[in-house]
């Protein structure tokens, strides 16, 4: 039974605006067209530029935008970043059992949906009111900022039901899976063939701009290392990582398993080396694009002297040639990559840094998340002794599974949690296209549509087996 916090949504969830789930099967092709459909309006969305505002880029978060799956001044300005900050909040609230919610529990699964949604709107609201308040379009008059606070709590509704649309059964996977893997492909793309200009007198594409090197004779060496631009050592290190991670995808432990009543069936549990696969990374992007977010926010009101010594440990800047903020200290100063491998030898102390917070919080949301995603060892025994599994030398009891289960996931969870934080930090700093990030979900949600359009193929094909495969 829910507690009263998730109580507290259920006359709230009814007045919040809903995709139903379907009320029949959904056949492979209407899926795909829906999935289709919901990434086609928000690549859309992404085009269409926000009234009363300037487009152009912040350093700072451009990065963080690809995760996020956002544009700077367009109406995915906020992308899904307010769905994955409210995620965050409600999970580690379960997770120290803050809240009370029984995931098994159907009626706790819908409430804290609802709750998960009700909080998306919430943060909405609040990550406008920041990027307006914040000065992250300069300094709009009353009737502008209004204009535009309304643009990004509509766009960002839209885009809260996109995803439940996708995750109720209309379409395959969930919509910030996809709208994850859209915006990566679509900068890695950029990256690599946008023949515009650049700050080195070459084009801004990594391809675009060998093809220059080559025609005009320039120093082949000039293509290695371009700062934070495409570069040969960026190009290489996309390569290497996306490789690493498909790798890792297929690395786990393997518990045999066989079936009470069947003596002859048996198989065999796998623990991945990605038990929790990528998520961690993403509450670690979450957790540190809100601390940016609210230092500036601080900062523009509060300290823009620096002189505000508690201000200053969250983050201190100073101002750029074009008005843009640039962090020069304070924690949002070490939550920020650096960008290739002249920022890190720029400051190889911030690297450090950076690279020592980021394996540190993916870490510690693996462990979060092993128990509020229900892939916790005794969660796991549960289920393998309710669907009639036992493993060969142990009595049919959840208890000695439990115990076997202790000896590999929780150790396997906090060595995934460290490898994806270690593969993150060091993709940036060699410059890798896309992020380091964005590269290592990439992967994972490419592995997980692949293994749903298998799953769906079959159930299209046999229908008989849709009851074992849950098509």
């Amino acid at each position: 039974m829910a507690g009263r916090f998730l109580q507290a949504f259920k006359p709230i969830a009814k007045a919040l605006p809903v995709v139903h789930a379907p009320e029949r099967r959904v056949r492979f092709s209407e899926k795909l067209f829906w999935t289709l459909l919901a990434l086609i309006i928000y690549l859309i969305m992404g085009t269409i530029p926000l009234y009363g505002v300037v487009a152009g880029e912040q350093w700072q978060l451009q990065y963080m935008r690809i995760i996020f799956a956002s544009q700077r001044g367009r109406l995915t300005e906020l992308g899904i970043g307010p769905i994955v900050t409210a995620g965050l909040i409600l999970q580690l609230l379960v997770g120290a059992n803050m809240i009370e919610c029984d995931m098994t529990n159907p009626e706790d699964r819908a409430l804290f949906t609802s709750a998960s949604k009700a909080f998306s709107m919430i943060f909405t609201g609040i990550q406008a009111s920041a990027y307006i308040i914040g000065g992250v379009y300069g300094r709009l008059d009353p009737l502008t900022s209004i204009i535009v606070f309304l643009q990004l709590i509509a766009a960002g509704i839209i885009i809260i039901l996109l995803d439940e649309m996708v995750q109720k059964g209309w379409g395959l996977g969930s919509g910030i899976s996809l709208f994850i893997l859209g915006g990566v492909a679509q900068q890695v793309a950029w990256w690599c063939l946008f023949p515009g200009p650049s700050g080195d007198g070459k084009p801004f594409g990594f391809f675009p701009a060998l093809i220059h090197v080559a025609l005009t004779g320039e120093d082949p060496v000039s293509i290695v290392v371009r700062g934070a631009l495409p570069s040969l050592v960026g190009f290489l290190a996309t390569i290497a990582i996306f490789l690493i991670t498909i790798y890792l995808q297929g690395v786990r432990v393997e518990i045999p398993i066989a079936h009470a009543m069947y003596k002859g069936f048996r198989g065999r549990y796998p623990i991945n080396l990605l038990y929790v696969s990528n998520l961690p990374v993403i509450f670690a992007s979450a957790l540190f694009a809100n601390i940016y977010f609210f230092s500036q926010l601080f900062w523009v009101n509060f300290n823009r002297g620096n002189s505000n010594p508690w201000i200053n440990l969250l983050g201190m800047y100073e101002s750029g040639e074009q008005g843009e903020l640039r962090p020069i200290g304070g924690l949002v100063y070490y939550v920020i990559s650096p960008r290739g491998p002249m920022d890190v030898a720029a400051d190889p102390i911030r690297a450090l840094g950076y690279a020592v917070i980021l394996i540190a919080f993916c870490a510690i949301f693996s462990v979060i998340w092993l128990e509020v995603g229900g892939l916790g060892p005794s969660t796991v025994a549960k289920q393998l002794v309710d669907s009639g599994m036992q493993i060969p030398g142990y009595r049919r009891s959840a208890k000695p599974i439990e115990m076997l289960l202790k000896r590999y996931i929780p150790a396997v969870t906090v060595l995934g949690g460290i490898i994806v934080g270690l593969i993150a930090a060091s993709a940036d700093f060699l410059g890798a296209f896309g992020s380091g990030t964005g590269i290592l979900l990439s992967v994972g949600i490419l592995y997980q549509y692949y293994q749903i359009l298998l799953r769906e193929q079959a159930a299209e094909m046999y229908p008989a087996l849709r009851r074992f495969i849950g098509g």
